[in-house]
């Protein structure tokens, strides 16, 4: 089955990129309704009260919405998979997985719990904040967090200040909080991302970081040439990106589109094996218009239509002449994508390689079509 839309980067030519733009459908899916809308209602867990005013959006999109006072809310989207969050003040934020198959007669009751104080107020007796936490460790954070791509350098933080940053010495971390959304302003892609901070982690022992939260997309207003030249860094970033590779296999062009496959031996990290038909029935299966991709281990994936970073080759000391950009999934048990990219589960899938370095800057939100 194919998505409602293909992206295809016809050729790129450096050092000024020129970009061609083909979508395309079937016209089967032409003539079928793209979108579908989720109402429902937010309450309290206890008191089975309205809560007016919440925050109602699906993470990595451009499409949020608030409760009205009686809790009510309504959301257009385009087909496909997404993650809603609903937050309240004071309530433990609840996410909540829907897709097409949420009609437009659903109703959901989102039940959100109010959060302990109690717990709270034990974290800040014990705490381990370091007190001129942003002078010691911001822009360690922001390197681990938005990134160092060229893309990073034109990104700001608006509202350093609600971020607090505790040291743990005995497990040697780093852990950060927020008290507030970030407000990422990407002068790149003409993004303001809102992100729902839930904590970021970095181990020094492992030299690994590791982040969750919610971002919500807002694209930003500017001249002609200001949209013109976000247009044309959207599609770079997302040639190549795991966001291109996720739906090119979804949609069977894999090939296409420049991605090549292989698997890595679990005994021997240099040994692969080629995964020569990407489309077998063994691997991938359609159901409901869903695909189920039944793989796991070690999937290494080289972009062939454009050449990694020169930033990126000089931070890892690699050869200033790779041709390819290469990436890695490490996946527990497969994954289901659905029509616009959306996968879960995503916590069983972990980037390693090219994919890695690209960060908060490098992405770009479910709904891009290639605008």
């Amino acid at each position: 089955m194919k998505p409602a839309f293909r992206i295809t980067p016809a050729f790129f030519i450096r050092p000024i990129y020129l970009f061609a733009l083909i979508l395309s459908s079937t016209p089967a899916l032409r003539a079928q309704d793209k979108n579908f809308i989720v109402r429902g209602k937010v309450l309290d867990e206890k008191s089975r009260q309205a809560l007016a005013g919440a925050s109602v959006f699906c993470q990595n999109t451009t499409t949020g919405t608030v409760s009205d006072n009686e809790g009510r809310f309504s959301l257009r989207l385009s087909n496909g998979g997404y993650d809603m969050v609903v937050s309240y003040t004071g309530y433990e934020t609840k996410m909540i997985r829907i897709g097409k198959g949420n009609k437009e007669n659903d109703s959901l009751v989102v039940e959100l719990k109010e959060q302990d104080k109690s717990m709270n107020e034990v974290v800040v007796a014990g705490s381990a904040e370091v007190a001129d936490g942003w002078s010691k460790y911001g822009q360690f954070f922001l390197d681990n967090f938005i990134g160092t791509t060229p893309n990073a350098s034109q990104c700001t933080l608006e509202n350093k200040d609600v971020l607090h940053f505790y040291f743990y010495k005995k497990r040697n971390k780093l852990k950060v909080k927020s008290t507030e959304n970030l407000v990422v302003v990407n002068n790149a892609l003409g993004y303001k991302i809102k992100y729902q901070l839930d904590s970021f982690v970095y181990d020094y022992s492992a030299n690994v970081s590791s982040y969750t939260g919610y971002p919500l997309f807002e694209e930003m207003e500017g001249t002609p040439q200001q949209q013109s030249d976000w247009s044309r860094n959207r599609l770079y970033t997302y040639s190549g990106s795991r966001l291109h590779f996720i739906r090119s296999w979804y949609d069977s062009s894999l090939a296409d589109e420049g991605f090549v496959l292989e698997m890595v031996d679990a005994g021997n990290a240099k040994k692969m094996t080629p995964v020569t038909d990407p489309y077998d029935s063994k691997l991938y299966t359609v159901d409901s218009g869903d695909v189920d991709i039944n793989l796991s281990g070690k999937l290494r994936i080289s972009y062939t239509n454009q050449p990694p970073d020169k930033k990126y080759l000089q931070e890892n000391k690699f050869p200033s002449g790779m041709r390819a950009q290469i990436s890695a999934l490490d996946i527990t048990d497969g994954f289901v994508i659905e029509e616009n990219g959306y996968f879960y589960d995503q916590s069983g899938v972990t980037n390693i390689g090219y994919w890695a370095w690209k960060k908060l800057a490098e992405l770009l939100p479910y709904d891009y079509t290639g605008n």
